[in-house]
């Protein structure tokens, strides 16, 4: 499948429609990878309009529902909190491909994809 760059709108709009469904989020950052696995029942988006310094980003993606996420030990852990925050840029790039979206920041690769 070819992949499809969105706007954040048409990104939240086709994200939307997996509320209720159980989804696999999947973190790249240099050399570490993360694996969270969310019973998504909401969507929602905050925005930081005191940040104390730019490691804080101005908006964040929440991917709110109950979760686990894989540790070190290849073993899972419930989310500490029942949200999965993706920090947001204004050079964040979203995209596509009719089965998983990919979520591009200066810091990281996210995929979000339906868990089978």
């Amino acid at each position: 499948m070819t992949k499809q760059f969105l706007d954040i709108e048409a990104f939240n709009k086709l994200l939307q429609k997996w509320n209720g469904k159980q989804i696999k989020v999947s973190k790249q950052e240099l050399n570490d990878y993360d694996e969270a696995i969310i019973d998504l029942s909401a969507i929602t988006y905050e925005t930081h309009a005191r940040r104390l310094d730019d490691y804080e980003p101005l908006h964040t993606l929440q991917l709110n529902g109950a979760g686990k996420v894989e540790t070190d030990s290849k073993s899972y852990q419930a989310l500490p909190k029942f949200t999965y925050e993706i920090p947001l840029e204004d050079s964040s790039l979203y995209q596509f491909d009719g089965e998983r979206f990919a979520l591009v920041t200066d810091r990281a690769i996210y995929t979000i994809e339906i868990f089978q």
